[in-house]
């Protein structure tokens, strides 16, 4: 019922504002007719993971594990003067071994265990249409949303996607949707349902804010403690931009502070955010710079980051009872805003582009207190104009009970530890 109410609301505003039911046909200039956009892409997935001989992951399929994930999305965008209307249809299909051994561990937080839901969502925007044993296939709409845009100010309404915050790798501003560091397709985040908007000054300085409604995943009611309100003051000060941020995020107060800067020939970047969590006030924190040059008559880019969570394990006990008695860590888990563990990490990243057509990406990611690390390569090539391979190889690096070498489970001598992952994507974009 969500789903149907919701783009009929959409589809009668698209249409009160002139965007439905209007020829496909460039404007010129001319308000009186719409501009339509069309495209797409198609993505098929595969992912393989080793199982070492000693993770509880080997009762799920042996010493690996298959995914394969085929998804469409197809884009359709009208502007009419100031107004404009936006919406990305996504049909996704899955066989997963994955998803199916997860099946037995209901509330494990892994990548893979579930397929994308609208559970926390406002509105219910997804449809299963399967979703049994290693199977799932689900018709979404990733995107809706009706804007207009004035000479100063930006308002949009519906599912949309928002990214704050000027951390590369880890990102303790972006508290909507943010990516998993070790994520290697970033082209879309998952949209939220959302009023935004922004108003831009004078002086070029721009404030923004958003209020995102949510539901209670026990209830399915819509809740206030589930929701967020957010504003962000981003500015200028010479060569230094700022940023300000203030929300009231699942019932919790967030205040954040962001600068970069160009200095020596590299831009220095940083976060600074405090969270009220009703038991005391958490403060983390990020720090990086990133650099270009040119050796070899090759273009590199490269950035080096600094992550503080506040929220993760001090003294790097990954145990389960040591988690258990962390519940603001594994509740930002479970809801996607953290993915790591521990205190204290350094990431690094440096692109080579080996050719016009083929770059190469060596990432690591260091938890500094277990010591642990996982190592990820990265290569994207432009195999056609329309089409792109990307693939990648992860490699976790660390002893037993670390958390990139593999956290305790309850039963002794057993880990929930992965070997290598290769990671390959072919697109097609149209």
């Amino acid at each position: 019922m969500r789903i149907s109410k919701f783009i009929v609301a959409c589809t009668f505003l698209a249409g009160a504002l002139g965007l439905a039911g209007v020829p496909v046909q460039a404007s010129a200039g001319r308000d009186s007719v719409a501009e339509w956009d069309f495209g797409g892409h198609g993505k098929f997935r595969y992912l393989h993971t080793q199982i070492p001989g000693d993770s509880v992951l080997k009762t799920i399929n042996g010493n690996r594990l298959q995914d394969l994930t085929m998804e469409f999305r197809l884009q359709a965008a009208a502007r009419r003067g100031p107004w404009d209307f936006k919406a990305d249809a996504q049909f996704i299909t899955v066989h997963s071994d994955t998803l199916a051994g997860f099946r037995d561990f209901p509330g494990m937080i892994y990548p893979g265990a579930d397929v994308i839901n609208d559970d926390r969502r406002w509105f219910n925007l997804t449809r299963e249409l399967h979703n049994e044993d290693k199977n799932a296939t689900l018709l979404r709409l990733d995107r809706i949303s009706v804007g207009f845009t004035g000479d100063k100010t930006v308002i949009r309404f519906g599912r949309q996607a928002l990214s704050w915050g000027n951390g590369l790798l880890f990102t303790p501003m972006d508290i909507l949707n943010p990516f998993d560091p070790a994520s290697v397709d970033k082209e879309y985040k998952s949209g939220d349902d959302m009023l935004y908007g922004q108003y831009l000054f004078n002086n070029g300085n721009d404030l923004q804010a958003t209020a995102v409604v949510r539901r209670d995943t026990v209830t399915g009611d819509v809740a206030s403690d589930q929701s967020s309100l957010a504003l962000k003051y981003h500015g200028f000060r010479g060569s230094v931009e700022y940023d300000f941020l203030l929300a009231q995020h699942y019932g919790e107060t967030v205040a954040g502070l962001g600068m970069s800067a160009d200095i020596g020939g590299a831009v220095w970047r940083g976060d600074l955010v405090w969270n009220d969590t009703g038991q005391g006030g958490v403060m983390s924190a990020v720090a990086g710079a990133s650099y270009s040059w040119v050796t070899g008559g090759r273009n590199w880019t490269g950035f080096l980051e600094y992550f503080y969570n506040g929220f993760g394990q001090a003294g790097g006990d990954y145990s389960p009872a040591a988690l258990a008695a962390n519940p603001e860590l594994l509740q930002r888990l479970a809801r996607g805003e953290l993915f790591n563990l521990g205190r204290h990490y350094l990431g690094a990243s440096a692109t080579l582009e080996v050719s016009p057509l083929f770059n190469l990406s060596p990432n690591v990611f260091i938890n500094l207190s277990d010591p642990s690390a996982l190592l990820q390569l990265v290569f994207t090539y432009d195999w056609k104009q329309d089409i792109q391979l990307l693939s990648a190889l992860n490699i976790p690096v660390g002893p037993n009970g670390s958390e990139y070498g593999g956290i305790g489970t309850q039963t002794s001598g057993q880990y929930l530890s992965t070997g290598a992952t290769v990671f390959a994507q072919l697109a097609w974009y149209f």
